[in-house]
């Protein structure tokens, strides 16, 4: 395999792709491996773990086709440190160069390994509006469990279809993101698609970066093990979860109490600067209480390792003195997740889930635990 390419644009394709790949999917390396695949002009890099496949090309200047498994990290650290211009690419039998200017680096590569493939479901594809896929996703996505340890369910978004088009559910049990796509025809009426959070976060940074390009599509497959999602030059091939996603609708009451208007922004900026003094703390989870009251709500965190935080935010504040409790970095999440103006937190007791929307803005809602405190 031989080619040339444009530094920048090799590095944006490696870069891209090399977000799938973990420890497990090179063994020979013991590191992550990435494939590159050169046939004419087209170089096709592809990442992998066990359960997710992203798949990038690029155009270069092709002089022989062929195929190499490199080391991903060393690959993409290598690109990035050469100065814009040609980067050179030759491989052999056992090894790959990489010159650029003055610069070469010669990697071994991994004989006789593989990297994983997920089937591609055969399906019509279903053309997805981008930029508005992204910001449900942008929403929604932050909810979802992390760590697959505790209830790997938990890790993924449900994709399930409603009267009025699509909804996208995410929770790890102490918060819970619903987002509603009036109008979006994706998934069938009998069928939940529950799909890996690292996934569509992925899709979500590949979308978001598209839109200076203008508005752009999403082609969405799906089958009853794995799920596709291809746009621009890249193709993210997932597994798809399985296990039993909680009844999740239920936990929304139908009507609050409490309720607080407040400026999206000066709630935002307030919640990051009083969780400044448990930012360096052992318990980073150190609550940040609200004392919700007529003319707005007060904010406090309390620390014995680092101090005391006070600010005060203007709103409109309907019902008696309340004071609650939440995780800070939970709420700040809902908060960055509104677009609107104006926020609303609503709530019925200090006990109970309060919930977090923007003004006008009921397609978007995320439900939050409150923390007991003395």
């Amino acid at each position: 395999m031989k080619f040339r390419a444009d530094r920048d644009t090799l590095l944006e394709t490696l870069v891209t792709a090399s977000r799938a790949t973990s420890a497990r999917s090179g063994p020979s390396f013991g590191v992550a491996g990435l494939r590159l695949a050169l046939r004419g002009k087209q170089l096709e890099v592809c990442g992998s773990d066990p359960d997710l496949v992203i798949e990038a090309q690029c155009e270069v200047a092709g002089e022989s086709d062929g195929s190499v498994l490199v080391p991903s990290r060393l690959v993409v650290d290598i690109v990035r440190s050469f100065d814009q211009g040609a980067v050179a690419v030759v491989a052999g039998d056992e090894e790959v160069r990489f010159s650029s200017g003055r610069a070469e680096f010669v990697v071994r590569v991994a004989l006789g390994a593989e990297i994983t493939r997920l089937g591609v479901p055969e399906q019509q594809g279903i053309e997805i509006p981008g930029s508005v896929f992204a910001d449900g996703l942008r929403q929604v996505v932050r909810a979802a469990l992390v760590d697959d340890s505790r209830a790997p369910q938990l890790t993924g978004v449900l994709m399930v279809a409603t009267e009025g088009g699509l909804r996208l559910i995410a929770t790890d049990s102490y918060r819970l993101a619903f987002r509603d796509f009036a109008g979006m025809t994706v998934v069938e009426p009998d069928r939940q698609v529950l799909v890996p959070a690292k996934a569509l976060a992925e899709v979500q940074r590949l979308s978001s970066a598209a839109k200076s390009d203008g508005d752009h599509t999403i082609v969405f497959r799906y089958s009853d093990l794995d799920a596709v999602f291809e746009l621009d030059h890249v193709r993210i091939t997932t597994r798809l979860l399985k296990g039993q996603f909680p009844e999740v609708e239920r936990l929304i009451p139908a009507s609050y109490a409490y309720h607080l208007r407040v400026p999206r922004n000066d709630l935002e900026a307030a919640l990051r600067r009083v969780r400044l003094v448990v930012r360096d703390t052992k318990d980073a989870t150190t609550p940040v209480r609200l004392a919700l009251h007529d003319g707005g709500v007060d904010l406090t965190v309390l620390t014995p390792e680092s101090g005391r935080a006070e600010e005060s935010v203007e709103g409109d504040f309907q019902g008696d003195d309340l004071t609650v409790a939440f995780n800070p970095g939970y709420l700040l999440d809902g908060v960055e997740a509104v677009r609107a103006d104006t926020l609303i937190l609503e709530v019925n007791d200090p006990g109970k889930p309060a919930l977090v929307r923007g003004d006008g803005e009921d397609e978007y809602r995320y439900l939050l635990m409150p923390v007991k405190v003395s």
